[in-house]
């Protein structure tokens, strides 16, 4: 079935079914057990003392947040909990960066299963999309183990599902308020979109590909005036509103039943939820012109961008568990919807004429869809004997349907002054009306894995056996078809005529323009480049040797081979014929975990891995997507994988069972490192953004955490705890010869000048995140905790420069948010946030290292920035 056609009775009656047991565990052997709901009465992992204990007793590098700091924290979804650890930040629009390293290098599980990601420009999911109201844990893997996938080099996450010690009903309202979004009038959105249909994420339909060339070939379709006047269910009007404040609703229970000699598990949750942004700032590009001259602006634009943004997500889900028996049916739904519309003001292209005049506006929408399907179980035989299996089926699908693109000018064709605001004269022909569809579309994904444990020795006094062997495999096919299309709006013969229309209502002229005949719609897709489908097929063994000579020593010795088939099938421009672009590698992937445990309170540790890193889609993906600023993204089917070689030692220190210090040591070489470069177009107007393979990146840093009591400054202060992490890296680059070629200016050649040593794109020098916590609790022994929550990265470069400009620069973020948490009764709860406290404003900026002297507009050096405002949060929650 086609994951589009779900029906709101799917959004909100398909879900996750899960069920699990709670199991003692300190090797990654055992942490890897596939777990959901826990249905038992004992201990509490859900507690921030229980994970820093299971970090304490693992043998890899693992780092989790808790469901309790997930909600002392205000932490809303999955993105958000993540930054809170070590050496994590995200960044704006693109994922979270782990050790500075780009979302490319990152990988997830969700209950240990491969899952692929639902947009083409992200690596993984939008984790944002993924609530906490049903997250037990987030386990973070920063070391390389063979039982998990050898796409690693930042991290491996997995989202471990709600974990509950007794049967509980919750319902949960939010309600939140942006200083720059929210009661804003003349909020732009598209016609419909506010509507129910839309915040339910349903008006995707009215924007799908015309009847008329939805299943064929381009052929340079006209659609008669009739058709193009009734053949496309979306208008170019746009609504202007009131923004309200954000909200959202969520739902969750779970119940378990006497079964036989076993038990019954029952997750139900329903999440949905929506919110306005707005973003008003510079949206430049800049262009070297050559020897002897200077580098100056191709684009200078201010930019206007509204976004309103939907999610719903269900999960439904059932699990049994008797004696050693664990058998677990999930199924996790994700939906996400950001209805767009951006004008841009100034001129692209140097058209400097046009600086005061020029005028273009994108109406997006993005849709992507998720459903994931999953079957576990586990049997344990008799003491010494482990068999676990799992698989998943996954439909993904995302779109960018009727993104519709209009060019005009503010000048009256009659008196050559500026028209009043909101009014626009347009001729049409040319690229001045474009609707692009753009479908990427997940045919099959299927994940797998089945693993047999063995025991051997004898524990003696001991926890554990003192050897333990693990053989398993995992892997996943992954099928998808893209489509991009394109439809202009033509005049007919020699008309040429200006149009004046009000912007935010054009459609009562175009229609009045296809009745007389001066406007029709043509199809303009390119003939052969209008698809391209991407196989990719991932088979993992691996084996384990977990050895306990002693209580002090844990050693993981382990060994992965991977096969990589990946098929890429794509027609060059005007190609008749589709190429087989075919890649088939296989990789052996050794790893080894060694702690030592000094004494009770300190643990040193010591890993080494190979791992490799694939490109994210559209980094791959031979397309070129078009932008209306003519800043294009190009992907490149020839890029290689990326191959990892990680080093990490580290002390650990843990005063009490609240507290801990930390010191990491970490190194890696990372050859044909994947890059980001943003480069002149090769038809010499616009910008290009590509991707290419260094020859390798060389990284060094050190990683600092710690979770301290105040009561040790003072006993005043014993309800106060304070928690701080940092990293700090270094990085360096040899460029390739593909980047040399694309990096040096021309001159270069005859002049004899080298390109200046530069750091890995994408790699900060420095990462903080610091919480401070005050807690207490009243006479009816109910909790409230103040948290207050700061975190900055350094400056990192967001793409390579060429032909004579420096590298792209993204500047350092400052974020402080506090976060009230309070038990007002044994049922309510209540949360009330304030996020972005500093409002700082984020910017990439053109380097001032250039070859060549700056003759910029207004001497502004800025690629794009913005505000993003002040959020205040305020959640008032149920529990049965």
């Amino acid at each position: 079935m086609k994951i589009n056609k779900l029906s709101i009775a799917v959004v909100f009656l398909s879900g996750s079914m899960f069920y699990a047991q709670e199991t003692k565990q300190d090797t990654i052997i055992k942490e890897k057990k596939i777990d959901g709901v826990v249905i038992q009465g004992s201990s509490n992992k859900k507690t921030e003392t229980a994970v820093l204990g299971e970090q304490k007793k693992a043998v890899i590098q693992k780092q989790a947040v808790s469901a309790e700091e997930i909600s002392r924290k205000g932490i809303s979804n999955v993105e958000q909990g993540l930054t809170k650890v070590t050496g994590i930040t995200t960044v704006e629009g693109r994922g979270l960066f782990v050790r500075g390293l780009e979302e490319r290098y990152n990988y997830l599980l969700i209950n240990g299963l491969g899952s692929p990601s639902n947009n083409p420009f992200q690596k993984i999911i939008a984790l944002k999309q993924f609530p906490t109201d049903v997250v037990g844990k987030l386990n973070i893997y920063k070391t390389f183990n063979s039982n998990l996938y050898g796409d690693f080099a930042g991290a491996t996450f997995d989202i471990e599902t709600l974990t509950i010690d007794k049967p509980f009903t919750k319902v949960e309202f939010s309600v939140g308020v942006n200083t720059l979004s929210t009661f804003r009038n003349n909020f732009k959105v598209a016609e419909g979109a506010d509507g129910m249909n839309g915040y339910l994420g349903l008006n995707s339909k009215d924007r799908r590909l015309p009847d008329e060339i939805r299943n064929s070939r381009p052929s340079n379709y006209r659609f008669t005036p009739n058709e193009s006047t009734n053949s496309f269910k979306d208008s170019w009007n746009v609504d202007n509103v009131k923004t309200m404040p954000n909200t959202s609703i969520g739902f969750t229970t779970a119940q378990k039943v006497k079964m036989g000699s076993g038990n019954l598990g029952v997750l139900f949750s329903l999440n949905q939820g929506s919110k306005f942004e707005y973003k008003n700032g510079d949206n430049n590009q800049f262009r070297s012109l050559g020897k002897g001259a200077f580098i100056d602006n191709m684009n200078f634009l201010n930019r206007k961008q509204y976004t309103y943004e939907t999610e719903s997500s269900v999960l439904l889900g059932l699990g049994y568990k008797n004696k050693g028996t664990n058998v677990n049916l999930n199924a996790i739904y994700l939906q996400n919807t950001n209805n767009i519309i951006e004008d841009n003001f100034g001129y692209k292209d140097g058209q400097v004429r046009n600086k005061d005049s020029g005028f273009f506006r994108t109406n997006q929408l993005d849709v992507s869809r998720f459903l994931d399907l999953q079957l576990t179980a586990s049997q344990k035989i008799a003491d010494r004997h482990q068999v676990k299996a799992g698989a998943s089926y996954v439909m993904n699908n995302y779109q960018q349907p009727d993104r519709k693109i209009i060019e005009a000018n503010r000048i009256d064709p009659v008196t050559n002054q500026m028209l009043p605001d909101g009014y626009v004269q347009m001729r049409y022909g040319g690229n001045n009306l474009i609707r692009q569809y753009l479908d990427v579309d997940s045919r099959f994904y299927g994940s797998a894995f089945a693993e047999y444990q063995l025991s051997l020795g004898e524990k003696g006094d001991k926890k554990d056996y003192p050897i333990q062997i693990a053989v398993g495999y995992n892997g996943f096919s992954d099928f998808r078809k893209t489509s991009y299309r394109f439809i202009f709006g033509r005049t007919s013969g020699s008309s040429n005529q200006a149009h004046v229309v009000n912007i935010d209502s054009p459609q009562d002229v175009f229609n009045a323009s296809i009745n007389d005949g001066s406007l029709f719609y043509q199809e303009g897709s390119d003939t052969s480049q209008f698809y391209s489908s991407f196989y990719q097929i991932i088979n993992g063994g691996y084996a384990n040797i977990n050895l306990k000579p002693s209580d002090s020593w844990d050693i993981l010795l382990g060994a992965r081979y991977e096969n990589d088939m990946t098929l890429i099938r794509y027609s060059k421009q005007s190609d008749d014929n589709k190429q087989n672009l075919e890649k088939n590698k296989d990789f052996f992937l050794p790893s080894l975990s060694i702690k030592k445990a000094i004494n009770s309170k300190n643990n040193l540790r010591f890993s080494f891995s190979k791992t490799v890193t694939r490109p994210i889609l559209i980094e791959t993906m031979p397309i070129t997507y078009i932008n209306p600023d003519n800043v294009n993204i190009v992907g490149n089917p020839e890029i290689k994988n990326s191959e990892n070689y990680n080093f990490d030692l580290k002390w650990e220190y843990f005063p009490t069972n609240k507290e801990m210090f930390a010191v990491n040591l970490f190194a890696k070489r990372i050859d044909n490192a994947i890059e980001r470069s943003l480069v002149a177009s090769g038809n010499a107007t616009g910008s290009t953004i590509t991707f290419f393979n260094a020859k390798k990146a060389d990284l060094f840093g050190v990683e600092l955490e710690g979770i301290f009591s105040l009561s040790r400054i003072s006993e005043s202060l014993h309800n106060f705890t304070l928690g701080a992490n940092a990293t700090i890296m270094y990085s360096d680059v040899e460029r390739s010869a593909d980047q040399l070629k694309m990096e040096e200016p021309e001159w270069f050649k005859t002049t004899g000048e080298t390109l200046r040593k530069r750091g890995l794109q994408g790699a900060a020098p420095y990462t903080i995140n610091a919480d401070l916590k005050y807690e207490l609790k009243n006479r009816n022994n109910l909790a409230h905790t103040f948290s207050l929550v700061y975190n900055v990265s350094g400056s990192k470069i967001y793409a390579t420069g060429g032909a004579g400009t420096d590298n792209y620069y993204e500047k350092p973020f400052s974020q402080i948010d506090f976060v009230y948490q309070g038990q007002l009764s044994k049922n309510w709860n209540v949360k009330l946030g304030v996020q972005n406290i500093l409002d700082s404003k984020y910017k990439i900026l053109l380097g001032d290292k250039n070859y060549l002297p700056l003759n910029l507009e207004e001497g502004n050096n800025t690629l794009v920035n913005y505000y993003r405002g002040i959020t205040f949060n305020f959640t008032v929650g149920y529990t049965f």
